[in-house]
This record gives C-alpha cells, sequence and structure tokens, in this order.
C-alpha cells in the first residue's frame, strides 16, 4: 500500500505517484499530462500529503468548478482512514455563500472586491447595525464549531447549508476553518489575482514559499491568466457613468472639464474605433489612439488626460466609501471609468494589444497575450503540480508559465482501448468556405444527428463547436426530429442550472444533451457507465478568425517559434480529447464518439476510423459484435 492512499493503485498509478514525490523532494515542479483512469486527484493528494505533514508545508487545490472541489474533499475523506488530514473548500462571495447577498436585490451582482469592501466595513460595526450573520460568529466558540464541522467531513454544499442553518454567515466560517486544513480546494483566483491571494494567505497563516498547489484542469491555465490580468470596458456603461455623474452633481475632474465631457468624448472614442478599426468580430486599435481622441476631444494636452484619469479613480474611491458607510454595494462607475483608462494607457504595450470588440454591446479591451507575471505565485510557491488530460506541447507550456525547476511526464490511461470507437463522417464539414460553398453540409450533418440519435437509442451528447452553431440548429428544428428528451447547456448559464441540467439528463433514458465543445460540460464532468455512451462531435472547434487570434499568433510564433499550432491547432485538439474524453471515466464504461467533419483526420493520435454507416456501426459495438480493433482492420483494408 502507498502511502496516502486509501486504495489499492491502479496499473501505472503508483508511477504517478512516485513521479510527483521525487519532484517534491528535490523542490521542483511538476507538470504531468495523465489520461483518464489514472486518478489524476487522488494520486496528486496521496504524493503530496504525507510530504507536506512531514515538512511543514499547505496544499492549495486549485479547481474550476464546486464539483470539482467535492471531488477533492471526497478522495481526502478517503484517505483520513491511512493518514490523519483534514481538507477544506473555499468559494468567492456570492449569493450561495454570503447570505446578505442572497436577501439583499441591491448587492446580488457586486463583485468579489465589492462585497469585500461592503463586508470589512459592516464587520467593523460589530453589534451595532453590522451584518447580524457575522455577530452571530463572534458570540460563539468559533474553533469548535469548526472542529466539529471538519470532524463530520462535510462536502461544500452540507457546510454551508449547516452554517446557514445555524445563522452563521458561510463564508466568514469557511475562512475559519482555512487555518485548520492541511488541504484547501480553492478556485484558480485565490492564487491568481493578487489581492485575493494576499487575504488568502493570511487566513491560511502561511507565506506563498510554504504552499504546494495543484493546478487541476491546467490546460485551462495560461488563458484563465491571460484573462485575469486583461481589462475590458464596454460602451453601455457610459450610461451609468452619466448618471452617477447626474446624481454626484457632474463634478469637474479638470479646470473646466467635468465628467460628462468626458463621456461624451468616449463615445466618440467608441464611434471612431468602430469605424477605424472594427473589421467583423474585432479591430486592433494603435496605441496611441484613445488619448489622442480624448485630447483633441477635450482640448487638452496627455499630461491632464492622465489627471483627469487619476481624478476620476479617485472621485470614485470617495463614492465607494459613501456608499459602504450606508451599507450600499461600494461601486463607483465614475471611478470604474478612471480605472480602466489608468490601465489602457499604462499597460505594457510589448505583451498587451488593444482592440475594439464588436456585438451588440462594443468594447474596448487591453489583452494580456503573455501569462508570465500572472504566474508568479506558481513559482514563487514552494512546488507547484500542473495536471490535465489534454496538456501537450508540455514544453510550450512550461515556457509559457517560466517553470524554470520542473519535471515534466506523460502517463497514459491505464483502460483497455477497445472501450472506446471514434468514427467519423466524411461527407460533412463545419468548415467556413465550405459551408459558404455547399450549404447543404448543415442539412447533412442533422440528419447524421438524427440517425444516429435514433438509431442507437442511449444517452447522447451532442458537442457542437459553438453556442452559435447550437442554435443554428436549434432554430432549423434538429429538436423536434429527435426520439428522446433533449437538454441544453446555454451560455451565461449558473453553476447551479447547469447541474440541474446535467443531473436530469443523467437519469434519463435515451436523453440528448446539447453542449458545446470546450465548454463546462465537455470538461471536467463525469458521465459514468450509462449516463452517456454516446458523443457526436460536431465539426472541429478552431476558433472564429479575430484581430486578437492574429495578435496572439504573431506573439506565439516569436515567444515559442509556432504560432498557428499554440493559439489554434493546440487548443481545438485539447477541446476535442477533452469532449470525448466525458465517454470513458471508470474501467467499465464503454462508447462511441462520432466526429461529423471529415478534417478530423488531421488530429494526431485521434485515431477517428471512416464510417459510411455510423449508425450501423455503432451498434455493431454497443452488440458486442465488433471491437475497435476489428473497425480499424476493416478501414485499413477498404484502403
Amino acid at each position: 500500500m502507498i502511502e496516502g492512499l486509501p486504495y489499492e493503485p491502479r496499473p501505472g498509478q503508483d508511477r504517478l505517484i512516485r513521479f510527483i514525490a521525487d519532484a517534491l523532494e528535490l523542490g521542483r515542479h511538476s507538470v504531468i499530462e495523465s489520461g483518464t483512469g489514472t486518478g489524476k486527484t487522488v494520486s496528486s493528494l496521496a504524493a503530496t500529503v504525507p510530504f507536506a505533514k512531514r515538512n511543514g508545508k499547505r496544499i492549495v487545490y486549485l479547481t474550476r468548478t464546486k464539483s470539482q472541489q467535492k471531488q477533492v474533499l471526497n478522495e481526502l475523506r478517503e484517505m483520513s482512514s491511512v493518514i490523519d488530514v483534514f481538507g477544506v473548500a473555499i468559494q468567492g462571495r456570492s449569493i450561495s455563500t454570503c447570505p446578505r447577498m442572497s436577501e439583499d436585490p441591491n448587492l446580488r451582482n457586486g463583485s468579489p472586491e465589492e462585497m469585500s469592501r461592503l463586508c470589512s466595513h459592516l464587520k467593523s460595526k460589530k453589534g451595532g447595525g453590522g451584518c447580524r450573520y457575522y455577530d452571530s460568529i463572534c458570540n460563539m466558540d468559533v474553533d469548535v464549531y469548526v472542529d466539529d464541522l471538519l470532524d463530520r467531513r462535510l462536502d461544500p454544499e452540507s457546510f454551508m447549508e449547516q452554517c446557514l442553518d445555524d445563522g452563521l454567515c458561510p463564508y466568514e466560517m469557511m475562512k475559519a476553518a482555512v487555518p485548520f486544513a492541511d488541504v484547501v480546494a480553492a478556485p484558480y483566483t485565490f492564487i491568481v489575482l493578487p489581492y485575493i491571494r494576499e487575504r488568502f494567505l493570511e487566513w491560511m497563516n502561511c507565506t506563498i514559499e510554504d504552499t504546494i498547489i495543484v493546478v487541476d484542469e491546467a490546460h485551462n491555465l495560461p488563458d484563465y491568466l491571460r484573462e485575469s490580468f486583461t481589462s475590458e470596458y464596454h460602451v453601455h456603461s457610459l450610461n451609468s457613468v452619466q448618471k452617477e455623474a447626474e446624481i454626484e452633481g457632474d463634478p469637474l475632474v479638470a479646470n473646466g472639464i467635468t465628467v460628462t465631457d468626458v463621456v461624451e468624448a468616449m463615445r466618440i472614442c467608441f464611434l471612431e474605433a468602430n469605424m477605424e478599426y472594427l473589421h467583423d468580430v474585432d479591430g486592433l486599435i494603435p496605441f496611441g489612439f484613445l488619448q489622442e481622441v480624448l485630447m483633441g476631444e477635450l482640448h487638452v494636452t496627455s499630461p491632464i488626460i492622465s489627471n483627469i484619469c487619476k481624478s476620476m479613480s479617485e472621485l470614485g474611491e470617495i463614492i465607494r466609501e459613501r456608499k459602504k458607510s450606508e451599507h450600499k454595494l461600494p461601486r463607483s462607475y465614475i471611478g470604474n471609468l478612471g480605472d480602466f483608462l489608468t490601465f489602457w494607457t499604462m499597460c505594457d504595450d510589448a505583451s498587451y494589444v488593444r482592440l475594439i470588440n464588436g456585438g451588440e454591446d462594443h468594447s474596448l479591451e487591453a489583452y494580456c497575450m503573455d501569462p508570465y507575471e500572472a504566474a508568479e505565485p506558481f513559482r514563487d510557491c514552494f512546488a507547484s503540480i500542473h495536471m490535465s488530460g489534454t496538456l501537450e506541447p508540455i514544453p510550450d507550456y512550461i515556457l509559457e508559465l517560466g517553470l524554470n525547476r520542473c519535471k515534466h511526464a506523460s502517463f497514459p490511461s491505464p483502460f483497455d482501448p477497445e472501450n472506446l470507437l471514434t468514427l467519423y463522417a466524411d461527407d460533412v464539414t463545419t468548415r467556413h468556405t465550405d459551408l459558404q460553398v455547399d450549404p447543404d453540409n448543415i442539412d447533412r450533418i442533422a440528419d447524421h444527428i438524427v440517425s444516429l440519435v435514433n438509431g442507437v437509442g442511449r444517452n447522447t451528447a451532442v458537442f457542437f463547436p459553438s453556442y452559435d452553431m447550437m442554435e443554428r440548429f436549434i432554430i432549423k428544428g434538429l429538436p423536434g426530429r429527435l426520439e428522446g428528451d433533449v437538454f441544453s447547456e446555454r451560455k451565461g448559464m449558473t453553476q447551479i442550472e447547469l447541474m440541474d441540467t446535467v443531473d436530469t439528463f443523467r437519469s434519463s433514458v435515451g436523453g440528448i444533451l446539447f453542449a458545446v465543445t470546450g465548454g463546462r460540460i465537455s470538461e471536467g464532468l463525469d458521465f459514468p457507465s450509462r449516463d452517456l455512451e454516446l458523443a457526436i462531435i460536431v465539426g472541429l472547434p478552431y476558433q472564429r478568425p479575430s484581430a486578437k487570434k492574429d495578435a496572439l499568433m504573431r506573439y506565439c510564433q516569436y515567444r515559442f517559434d509556432s504560432g498557428w499550432d499554440h493559439v489554434v491547432k493546440a487548443p481545438m485538439i485539447r477541446k476535442m480529447r477533452q469532449a470525448r474524453g466525458r465517454l470513458i471515466r471508470s474501467e467499465s464504461d464503454r462508447g462511441v464518439a462520432v466526429v461529423l467533419d471529415n478534417r478530423v483526420t488531421q488530429i494526431p493520435g485521434f485515431d477517428a476510423i471512416l464510417s459510411d454507416n455510423p449508425v450501423r456501426d455503432c451498434n455493431l459495438f454497443f452488440d458486442g459484435v465488433m471491437l475497435p480493433s476489428d473497425f480499424a482492420v476493416r478501414a485499413r483494408m477498404a484502403q
């Protein structure tokens, strides 16, 4: 039995655990591509927990979703039978963790930073008109209460429900539990954003150098880091600035210049950017464009523009403080505009690109192309473990994050490859140019989906390359042609809505789930046994052409000498592998993936087999008549 592992190891699992443990002993980072079935979560914990307890380190396990947090705590619960270990999960302020937000409609759309400001103020008024949920905590023995909750090893939802039942703030109680924990499961944000990371480490009572950071679904981390250091401002937000200016008496922000003057100048900026630089979905804006338009419209010099930005930010801080004292959401639209303009004019021109984005609500965006600066905590910690089933090319990942003292390896799935069949149809594609010259492509794709769903009759997920493409098929009446209940992943769904949809689909018989390749359903969710047996992947999820994508390609060509592969091809392959990976989650799972795009042969190692009758071949597989190796032999003989 491996120390810390509560089960008999799966084939190859002992090798994965030893790899991580050896890297920890050397104080090095680990970057691991590990196939489905290797038990990445429990393996990383079995390697890190014994080491951390011997060496006085704390483990931060970063996840994207609450369901992944729950899995971490479930594994720790099992591990506690063989090693003394406590784990807690913490989440940001939201309606589910802050009862004040759930009770007050005016607070429900508050950002974590705004709620943090308000909560700090309310807590300072302890017992005198502050927050009754926090006041209740102050009148009890917190250590005893937390000890009891930890002894019961509650999952995150049960932990929060218990706190609410007892009239306590779940968020504050999660914070109170953190110092007791050997392992803290947290969202990426808690380490990536500096102002949150500083407080989080204070709660843990340790430094970043004393942490071991585990990154689940690490293939998402570089883009997450880019987005976290990106700033965007929407044209409709100017209406809110205007309203706030009217309420505040339209304050001066420079000699003879009011907030309203700046708003009107910004409207001209948006208008000219749209006319001169917007092409299709977005467009690049020259470095000095915004400043030049503002100077021309306001008749001032560049230093005065900088002072105006500073004045608006300072005015915003005054407004936030006043609202906070009134127990209101400490938000200032004037301050937000000042902060954005300051960021826009100050961000590094070498690693940022400035854009105008189209759509119903145009936006200006200062997009961070280089995640290196944001990855600093992953370099400064004692060691980090980065894991994913789809992480290739690993050397590019290591270079992007600057992980100098690093070991990396790939571990194949231990599951029988004969349990997964991958087919493709060669009469369809979603290539943009082909759709233009052959519009019947869409009808043929729809016919394939209908025949597969109705002819195979098993729980099926249909993965579309985008929400727009999914909507296109829905409008054409695809759901009405399918024999079974249809469930859909929608853009902007809350986590609760998403999981309710997924759980209902899982419990259905012959249900159909519409989802997006690269969306939340295609990554990180398990569909064991007959919950999902057929995956139809519509097209290859290449990114839509855009100025942002082209700029990032040029940057990555300079950094890695592989712009197209890094920005376009590798993410597409990851999304395809992640979607197909929903089918096989245990040794006994069997499933078929059917790719409706003849370009799938361009994906190395995907090994899709051409089928002239996908319905027939799916049923031959599920009936046990033919194995994937038999289909491969048949395909070779047909060539």
